[in-house]
Protein backbone atom coordinates (compact mmCIF):
# COMPACT_ATOMS: atom_id res chain seq x y z
CA UNK A 1 0.00 0.00 0.00
CA UNK A 2 1.36 3.69 -0.99
CA UNK A 3 1.34 6.32 1.82
CA UNK A 4 -1.56 8.31 -0.63
CA UNK A 5 -3.67 5.43 0.03
CA UNK A 6 -2.89 5.27 3.51
CA UNK A 7 -3.66 8.50 3.87
CA UNK A 8 -6.87 8.56 2.11
CA UNK A 9 -8.23 5.39 4.46
CA UNK A 10 -7.63 7.41 7.78
CA UNK A 11 -9.28 10.31 6.08
CA UNK A 12 -12.15 8.42 5.56
CA UNK A 13 -12.78 7.46 9.26
CA UNK A 14 -16.28 8.14 10.63
CA UNK A 15 -16.18 11.33 12.92
CA UNK A 16 -15.04 11.15 16.88
CA UNK A 17 -17.34 12.60 19.57
CA UNK A 18 -17.35 12.38 23.19
CA UNK A 19 -18.72 13.36 26.67
CA UNK A 20 -17.18 13.26 30.30
CA UNK A 21 -18.48 12.95 33.84
CA UNK A 22 -21.95 12.15 31.83
CA UNK A 23 -23.31 9.73 34.93
CA UNK A 24 -22.50 11.33 38.45
CA UNK A 25 -22.62 8.34 41.03
CA UNK A 26 -18.82 6.99 39.44
CA UNK A 27 -15.71 8.42 39.91
CA UNK A 28 -15.71 8.86 35.97
CA UNK A 29 -17.39 8.20 33.12
CA UNK A 30 -17.34 9.23 29.31
CA UNK A 31 -19.02 8.34 26.45
CA UNK A 32 -17.32 8.09 23.17
CA UNK A 33 -18.54 7.65 19.47
CA UNK A 34 -17.38 7.23 16.28
CA UNK A 35 -19.79 7.39 13.63
CA UNK A 36 -23.22 5.98 14.35
CA UNK A 37 -21.19 3.68 17.23
CA UNK A 38 -21.51 5.04 20.70
CA UNK A 39 -20.32 3.22 24.34
CA UNK A 40 -20.34 4.42 27.55
CA UNK A 41 -17.87 3.55 29.99
CA UNK A 42 -18.38 4.32 33.72
CA UNK A 43 -15.10 3.66 36.34
CA UNK A 44 -15.35 3.18 40.14
CA UNK A 45 -12.35 3.18 42.42
CA UNK A 46 -10.14 2.48 43.57
CA UNK A 47 -12.15 1.13 46.60
CA UNK A 48 -13.05 -1.79 48.85
CA UNK A 49 -12.78 -5.35 47.89
CA UNK A 50 -14.33 -8.34 49.26
CA UNK A 51 -11.07 -9.69 51.13
CA UNK A 52 -11.44 -12.89 49.56
CA UNK A 53 -10.92 -11.05 45.84
CA UNK A 54 -8.13 -8.77 47.20
CA UNK A 55 -4.55 -9.00 45.53
CA UNK A 56 -1.46 -8.09 47.98
CA UNK A 57 0.33 -6.25 45.18
CA UNK A 58 -2.04 -4.62 43.02
CA UNK A 59 -5.33 -3.32 42.38
CA UNK A 60 -8.20 -6.14 40.89
CA UNK A 61 -9.36 -4.34 37.99
CA UNK A 62 -12.90 -5.57 36.87
CA UNK A 63 -14.81 -5.02 33.45
CA UNK A 64 -18.49 -5.14 32.88
CA UNK A 65 -19.93 -5.33 29.69
CA UNK A 66 -23.47 -4.94 28.85
CA UNK A 67 -25.03 -5.10 25.48
CA UNK A 68 -27.18 -2.50 24.27
CA UNK A 69 -29.91 -5.77 24.69
CA UNK A 70 -30.42 -8.91 26.22
CA UNK A 71 -28.04 -10.32 29.06
CA UNK A 72 -24.35 -11.07 28.26
CA UNK A 73 -23.23 -14.24 26.25
CA UNK A 74 -19.44 -15.62 25.19
CA UNK A 75 -19.10 -12.39 22.75
CA UNK A 76 -19.35 -10.06 25.81
CA UNK A 77 -17.18 -11.57 28.25
CA UNK A 78 -14.47 -12.11 25.28
CA UNK A 79 -14.94 -8.35 25.21
CA UNK A 80 -14.69 -8.10 28.70
CA UNK A 81 -11.54 -9.78 29.01
CA UNK A 82 -9.95 -7.94 26.24
CA UNK A 83 -11.07 -4.72 27.89
CA UNK A 84 -9.83 -5.45 30.82
CA UNK A 85 -6.49 -6.68 30.02
CA UNK A 86 -5.74 -3.39 28.32
CA UNK A 87 -6.94 -1.14 30.76
CA UNK A 88 -5.05 -3.07 33.40
CA UNK A 89 -1.55 -2.67 31.60
CA UNK A 90 -2.17 0.93 31.20
CA UNK A 91 -3.17 1.24 35.52
CA UNK A 92 -0.37 1.99 38.35
CA UNK A 93 -2.56 -0.85 39.80
CA UNK A 94 0.46 -1.24 42.23
CA UNK A 95 0.05 2.35 44.12
CA UNK A 96 -3.37 0.59 45.33
CA UNK A 97 -3.41 -2.97 46.97
CA UNK A 98 -5.79 -4.66 48.21
CA UNK A 99 -8.70 -2.63 46.32
CA UNK A 100 -10.90 -2.52 43.39
CA UNK A 101 -11.30 -0.85 39.72
CA UNK A 102 -14.38 -1.46 38.32
CA UNK A 103 -15.15 -0.53 34.87
CA UNK A 104 -18.24 -0.66 33.29
CA UNK A 105 -19.00 -0.40 29.82
CA UNK A 106 -22.77 0.06 28.13
CA UNK A 107 -23.27 -0.44 24.50
CA UNK A 108 -25.52 2.27 23.19
CA UNK A 109 -25.28 1.80 20.01
CA UNK A 110 -23.26 -0.75 17.51
CA UNK A 111 -22.43 0.51 13.97
CA UNK A 112 -19.03 -1.03 13.77
CA UNK A 113 -15.36 -1.16 15.38
CA UNK A 114 -17.34 -1.93 18.73
CA UNK A 115 -14.46 -3.55 20.69
CA UNK A 116 -12.09 -0.17 19.28
CA UNK A 117 -14.94 2.37 20.89
CA UNK A 118 -15.06 0.13 23.73
CA UNK A 119 -11.66 0.60 24.78
CA UNK A 120 -11.42 4.30 24.10
CA UNK A 121 -14.24 5.06 26.21
CA UNK A 122 -12.56 2.99 29.10
CA UNK A 123 -9.80 5.06 28.41
CA UNK A 124 -11.68 8.51 28.46
CA UNK A 125 -13.70 7.25 31.79
CA UNK A 126 -10.08 6.34 33.52
CA UNK A 127 -8.79 9.52 32.61
CA UNK A 128 -12.13 11.30 34.04
CA UNK A 129 -11.79 9.27 36.67
CA UNK A 130 -7.99 10.39 38.09
CA UNK A 131 -6.75 7.13 38.37
CA UNK A 132 -2.60 7.15 37.69
CA UNK A 133 -2.00 5.42 34.41
CA UNK A 134 1.61 4.99 33.30
CA UNK A 135 0.07 6.40 29.88
CA UNK A 136 -3.20 6.54 27.87
CA UNK A 137 -4.28 3.79 25.39
CA UNK A 138 -6.20 4.25 21.76
CA UNK A 139 -7.21 1.80 19.93
CA UNK A 140 -8.51 1.14 16.42
CA UNK A 141 -10.00 -1.23 13.83
CA UNK A 142 -9.25 -1.77 10.21
CA UNK A 143 -10.58 -4.49 7.46
CA UNK A 144 -8.59 -5.74 4.23
CA UNK A 145 -11.33 -6.28 1.21
CA UNK A 146 -11.49 -8.79 -1.43
CA UNK A 147 -9.16 -7.12 -3.23
CA UNK A 148 -6.75 -6.08 -0.43
CA UNK A 149 -8.26 -2.36 0.30
CA UNK A 150 -7.97 -1.65 3.59
CA UNK A 151 -10.72 0.17 5.31
CA UNK A 152 -10.27 1.84 8.62
CA UNK A 153 -12.80 2.14 11.22
CA UNK A 154 -15.40 -0.06 9.13
CA UNK A 155 -19.01 0.17 9.57
CA UNK A 156 -20.92 -2.94 10.20
CA UNK A 157 -21.93 -2.97 6.71
CA UNK A 158 -18.60 -2.66 5.38
CA UNK A 159 -17.53 -5.61 7.25
CA UNK A 160 -19.32 -8.02 6.24
CA UNK A 161 -17.39 -8.23 2.69
CA UNK A 162 -14.02 -8.38 4.91
CA UNK A 163 -11.65 -10.91 4.68
CA UNK A 164 -9.59 -10.01 7.48
CA UNK A 165 -10.67 -7.35 10.23
CA UNK A 166 -8.00 -6.45 13.00
CA UNK A 167 -8.57 -4.40 16.25
CA UNK A 168 -5.18 -3.10 17.62
CA UNK A 169 -4.65 -0.68 20.80
CA UNK A 170 -1.48 0.65 21.06
CA UNK A 171 -0.38 2.68 24.20
CA UNK A 172 0.97 6.52 24.09
CA UNK A 173 4.29 6.51 25.10
CA UNK A 174 6.21 3.57 23.19
CA UNK A 175 3.47 3.22 20.35
CA UNK A 176 3.94 -0.83 21.58
CA UNK A 177 0.90 -2.88 21.07
CA UNK A 178 -0.89 -3.75 23.72
CA UNK A 179 -3.99 -5.60 22.55
CA UNK A 180 -4.84 -6.93 19.24
CA UNK A 181 -7.63 -8.89 17.98
CA UNK A 182 -8.46 -10.40 14.77
CA UNK A 183 -11.19 -12.20 12.29
CA UNK A 184 -10.32 -13.93 9.19
CA UNK A 185 -6.87 -14.39 8.32
CA UNK A 186 -4.10 -12.95 6.39
CA UNK A 187 -0.94 -13.53 5.46
CA UNK A 188 2.24 -12.10 7.26
CA UNK A 189 2.56 -9.00 5.26
CA UNK A 190 -1.35 -8.35 4.96
CA UNK A 191 -1.06 -7.86 8.61
CA UNK A 192 2.00 -5.72 8.52
CA UNK A 193 0.01 -3.24 6.29
CA UNK A 194 -3.63 -3.79 8.66
CA UNK A 195 -1.09 -2.70 11.28
CA UNK A 196 0.90 0.17 9.98
CA UNK A 197 -2.44 1.79 9.34
CA UNK A 198 -4.44 0.88 12.73
CA UNK A 199 -1.51 2.66 14.29
CA UNK A 200 -2.17 5.55 12.21
CA UNK A 201 -5.69 6.01 13.27
CA UNK A 202 -4.79 4.80 16.92
CA UNK A 203 -2.86 8.50 16.61
CA UNK A 204 -5.68 10.24 15.27
CA UNK A 205 -7.62 8.60 18.51
CA UNK A 206 -4.66 10.42 20.67
CA UNK A 207 -4.96 13.50 19.29
CA UNK A 208 -8.96 13.76 19.95
CA UNK A 209 -7.96 12.55 23.77
CA UNK A 210 -5.89 15.72 23.61
CA UNK A 211 -8.39 17.99 21.94
CA UNK A 212 -11.39 16.81 24.63
CA UNK A 213 -9.44 17.19 27.64
CA UNK A 214 -7.99 20.86 26.59
CA UNK A 215 -12.48 21.51 26.01
CA UNK A 216 -12.68 19.54 29.64
CA UNK A 217 -9.75 21.63 31.39
CA UNK A 218 -11.03 25.01 29.86
CA UNK A 219 -14.74 25.00 31.11
CA UNK A 220 -14.97 27.61 34.27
Amino acid sequence: MTSNQENKSLIETRPIGSSQSCISKPDGSAVFTQGDTSVMAAVYGPGDIKPNKALMDKATVTVIYKPKVGMAGVREKALERMIRNTCETVLLTTLFPRSSVDIIVQEIQDAGALLACCINAACLAMINAGIPMKCTVAASCCMMGKDEDLVVDPTKEQAKDADCILTAAIDSSSHNLITSSMQGSCTVEQYHKLMSVSKKACDKVFDFYREAMTRTLSKP
